[in-house]
């Protein structure tokens, strides 16, 4: 007799990383925006990190080179680590536009940034080992799972610009094997101060001085994702480049998704000590997470294409930094003006910090906004906007601040969007 199995059967076990493993609280919030919209409502959605391609497209000489590649039969199995002329493409781009020396062997290539940080974690961290990681931020405490560790949360505050500091990190370090960071970061597009920077790269430093050779040193993993997309006076700061010596422990995590709206392509690099960019190597390897090779073909003639690399940067950079400005400008406004908003002047990457201090008012029908849950539904709901709260990225669920990511916003729909935020907040009492 065939039996049909239940969600709620018992005999259905799994591991318990699987069963305490929780979903991406951005996708559910995406995903109930999309079921909305697809019902006919118009909503602002500025939710998730990625770009609206009519508003944004890749490259066209990119595009070209990827027509090209597939033109050419481009389309078998590429290297462990990555295309040669690939990974020498790559080290070129690093050592011209950020005078960052990596040769091609200490660089690996995968299909986006996602399967680096996965493989980082995997190759310098034992079961029970601890992740010291700032909040807001981005999936640190799903990688640390899933690599069966030990979080320690490091919550920012507003005036470090949601940055960790090395006074922050100081009294958890000891205990740590790894040490998370990106800049510019994801969710808040602000970065690290140059001195921010190396005190933390200090404060690793003195840590694996103490535990010697035979010891596992603490890593630092270096998201910089975003690295190329710096607006005004902000600067982009690494370790190596502050501190040589920590070349030796430190794992940068980069790619093509973001700079150049690339996020379906698929192909992302990391770099650092060849022993473990080998061992992730490996890891990669057998989970197949290669970048396709078409689009690795692409990626090593484009990036050569230094007069190209250098228009589109330029426009993508104008055209972000004229949204973030805008929305900056409108919440700036509303704050003057006396409501409960705020905005963090914007510095990097695709998103804008913003603030609602909200708590406590009442709506029209007289329900009181007790937390940032429902001041969250009310502004999707009577302003027909969508944002992110920062407890989505591991941030105390009495946060009030929010991301919002311009990738999907055209110059039209800030003059909207302001309109239905003013009419929603004039209604609270």
């Amino acid at each position: 007799m065939d039996v049909t199995y239940t969600e709620s059967t018992p005999m259905l076990k799994v591991s318990e990383m699987a069963e305490n493993l929780i979903g991406s609280e951005i996708i559910k919030l995406a995903d109930e925006i999309k079921v909305r919209s697809n019902a006919g409502e118009q909503i602002y959605n500025f939710t998730i990190g990625d770009f609206d391609p009519n508003i944004f497209p890749i490259p066209e000489e990119l595009k070209e080179e990827i027509i090209k590649a597939y033109n050419d039969n481009r389309t078998d199995y590429p290297t462990a680590n990555g295309l040669l002329e690939t990974r020498q493409a790559i080290s070129r781009f690093l050592h011209t536009r950020g005078s960052i020396e990596y040769n091609e062997n200490q660089i690996l290539v995968s299909c986006g940034a996602r399967p680096l940080i996965y493989a980082t974690y995997q190759a310098v961290l034992d079961p029970g080992d601890s992740v010291i990681f700032p909040v807001p931020s981005w999936n640190n405490n799903h990688y640390t799972h899933l690599s069966r560790g030990k979080a320690v949360f490091i919550e920012t505050s507003p005036e470090n610009n949601f940055m960790p500091t090395a006074d922050e990190i100081k009294p958890r370090i000891s205990e740590a094997n790894l040490i998370a960071a990106c800049s510019p970061l994801n969710p808040t597009g602000t970065t690290f101060g140059r001195k921010q920077l190396s005190d933390i790269c200090e404060l690793i430093l003195d840590e694996n001085r103490k535990r010697g050779e035979y010891k596992k040193p603490v890593y630092l993993l270096y998201d910089q994702i975003y690295w190329q997309l710096t607006y005004g006076s902000t600067v982009h700061f690494d370790p190596v480049t502050l501190h040589p010596e920590m070349k030796n422990y430190t794992i940068y995590v980069d790619g093509m998704s973001k700079a150049f709206a690339s996020t379906g392509l698929r192909v992302g690099w990391g770099f650092g000590p060849q022993k473990i960019i080998n061992k992730m190597k490996s890891i990669i390897s057998h989970i197949g997470a290669w970048a396709p090779k078409a689009e690795q073909v692409a990626v090593a003639n484009y990036l050569q294409r230094d007069a190209d690399v250098d228009r589109y940067l330029n426009n993508i950079k104008n055209e972000l930094g004229k949204r973030l400005s805008a929305f900056y400008e409108g919440f700036k406004t509303l704050k003057e003006e006396g409501f409960g908003v705020d905005a963090i002047t914007p510095q990097a990457a695709m998103y804008l910090t913003i603030q609602f201090n909200l708590h406590g008012q009442k709506t029209p029908s007289g329900e009181r906004l007790s937390n940032t849950e429902e001041v969250t539904r009310y502004i999707l709901n009577e302003a027909k906007i969508a944002l992110v709260p920062f407890y989505a990225f591991g941030s105390s669920k009495t946060s009030n601040w929010y991301r919002l990511s311009v990738g999907t916003a055209s110059m039209k729909d800030v003059e909207g969007f302001f309109v239905n935020l003013r009419s929603a907040l004039e209604r609270l009492s």
